[in-house]
């Protein structure tokens, strides 16, 4: 007698029970066309989103970012003003070099001026000495008398004028005091006798005046 062998079917293992949620999570969602594009175009968006993140970060930080064109008239409107406050500079700087050479030139020629006037001067103190001497040639007087006049409007056109001294108070920044004397009727350093006339040329002393002071 054949033993018949019995085919024994193994059990299958189920799984353990399970709820309708859990066994829905486990299943894959079934995805449309229409869904795979909205997820594409909300992938899309959430990257712009994070790419232009940096920048708004930066505008907030520092304000708009300048273009390259407003960069490039930024740089010129400085040059401009550089430009500007140099040609500024050098036209003030030219200004005060003219009036330092004009004022130079004024007193060189006030100088020379005054050393010419004071070249002539001895020839006015002879004038006087000869219309002081007494003589009966009239016309000889009367010639004397020309020359030192003109001679004095000359020095008048050149803007030299003579220092005022008898009966005026002795300033030494205009009078040479080369003799004293004491005199009750006179007043204190009163000039009471001019042996040689001053002259001065604006307020430039040409000559001193010599004089005698009383008291």
């Amino acid at each position: 007698m054949n033993d018949e062998k019995n085919d024994v079917i193994p059990e299958q293992e189920t799984p353990e029970t399970q709820t309708p949620e859990e066994a829905a999570e486990q299943q894959p969602e079934a995805t449309t066309p229409e869904a795979e594009k909205e997820s594409e175009a909300s992938s899309d968006v959430k990257d712009a989103e994070e790419a232009k993140e940096p920048e708004k970060k930066e505008k907030r930080r520092f304000g708009k970012k300048p273009s390259r064109e407003e960069e490039k008239i930024e740089a010129l409107e400085k040059e401009k003003a550089e430009l500007n406050d140099k040609f500024l500079r050098i036209c003030a700087e030219y200004d005060n070099f003219r009036r330092r050479s004009q004022k130079e030139k004024d007193a060189i020629y006030g100088d020379i001026k005054a050393n010419a006037v004071s070249q002539f001067l001895p020839v006015y103190d002879n004038l006087e000495r000869a219309l002081k001497q007494s003589t009966e040639d009239e016309a000889y007087k009367k010639g004397v008398e020309m020359i030192m006049t003109q001679f004095c409007t000359t020095l008048e056109k050149l803007g030299v004028k003579e220092i005022e001294c008898l009966g005026e108070k002795f300033d030494p920044e205009m009078h040479n005091a080369v003799m004293h004397v004491d005199d009750e009727e006179k007043g204190e350093n009163e000039i009471v006798e001019v042996f040689q006339k001053g002259f001065k040329l604006g307020d430039k002393v040409i000559r001193f005046a010599m004089v005698k002071v009383a008291n």
